[in-house]
């Protein structure tokens, strides 16, 4: 089951629970089914976390590999350079040669590196917001318990 499961859950059992007649909207719910289905999302949440973790592991590989390409792609370039030393029109087509290689080298391990990085950046940004609001969701819910005990005590001093 994922969060968003656990959390549509609790948004059934809110629109299921009784209202409490002129209490501004309140209503009663299954306080332990509720702490049940809460402490699932918390079960739940690491997973979340290290799936974004894993994000960034990933962005990592992905920059390392465009530098071992890069890189291999440079010392081709120069061994190939080496071996056409000998004649000097072939030395000059292999400097320009070369030269174009490692600017489309840089070129593509620089669009590989912010690729990887706008992509894990967003990944990373919508995975903090869909927890972030997942986390309000909780928190607002936990308020909405708290409200009818606060509504019950005072009418309870009230009373007394």
């Amino acid at each position: 089951m994922t969060v968003e499961e656990l959390l549509e859950q609790i948004d059934d059992m809110l629109d299921k629970a009784w209202s409490l007649p002129m209490s501004g909207g309140k209503c009663l719910v299954d306080a332990e089914r509720l702490r049940n289905i809460v402490d699932d999302i918390r079960a739940y949440m690491p997973n979340e976390v290290r799936q974004a973790r894993a994000i960034v592991a990933d962005r990592g590989d992905i920059v390392e590999t465009a530098k071992l390409e890069a890189e291999g792609i440079i010392r081709a370039a120069e061994e190939r350079a080496r071996r056409l030393v000998a004649q000097e029109e072939i030395v000059k087509q292999a400097q320009q040669k070369a030269n174009e290689i490692l600017t489309q080298t840089q070129l593509k391990s620089r669009e590989m590196r912010k690729g990887a990085s706008d992509f894990s950046e967003d990944l990373l940004r919508r995975t903090e917001e869909a927890i972030a609001q997942r986390l309000a969701e909780v928190r607002q819910a936990r308020q909405l318990l708290r409200q009818p005990a606060k509504v019950e005590n005072k009418n309870m001093d009230i009373n007394e």
